[in-house]
């Protein structure tokens, strides 16, 4: 478990917000996987690990903050709201690493967890999806909202004079 250890703080991270609190979830994780070691009979140990985090921050979220606000997103609501979704809507030359970590941080969790567990963790669409224990479906649907409105984020950051 110790080469997963920085991917189950990254992860715990970027769910939780903040580093205090991704330390708390990250050390409930790491004990609970200790504790449980035995009766690990998988294959890829890594997703075990982050499923024990993704668990813990979960248990940690329902003990010690209210529940987040979640966007009721439907495509319709996505078609109507996408004034610049078109492919020169953002540059990504001009994106820099901290506005989109922060576009990163102001998703929904339930999203804000499969962009990090795809695109920065390299798990598979099988893989997310039984470690968030969601049909496959669920996962791309979730990626494709957050992806749309991660670009619709940068696309007001970097083209505001074009917003309403």
């Amino acid at each position: 478990m110790l080469p997963h250890l920085d991917a189950a703080y990254n992860l715990a991270r970027w769910l939780a917000g903040n580093d205090h609190d991704a330390r708390d979830v990250a050390q409930e994780a790491s004990l609970r996987a200790f504790r449980f070691f035995g009766k690990f009979r998988g294959e890829n140990p890594r997703a075990w690990l982050l499923t024990i985090v993704r668990n813990a921050f979960y248990t940690w979220l329902r003990s010690n903050r209210p529940p987040e606000n979640t966007v009721e997103l439907n495509d319709e609501t996505l078609a109507d709201e996408d004034v610049l979704a078109n492919a020169e809507a953002v540059n990504p030359q001009f994106a820099d690493a901290d506005t989109v970590r922060q576009a990163i941080a102001e998703l929904p969790v339930e999203f804000r967890e499969i962009v990090v567990l795809r695109e920065m963790e390299g798990f598979s669409y099988k893989e997310i999806a039984e470690l968030a224990e969601v049909p496959i479906g669920t996962v791309m649907s979730r990626l494709a909202r957050a992806r749309k409105l991660l670009q619709k984020r940068l696309a007001r950051e970097f083209n505001p004079g074009d917003q309403p």
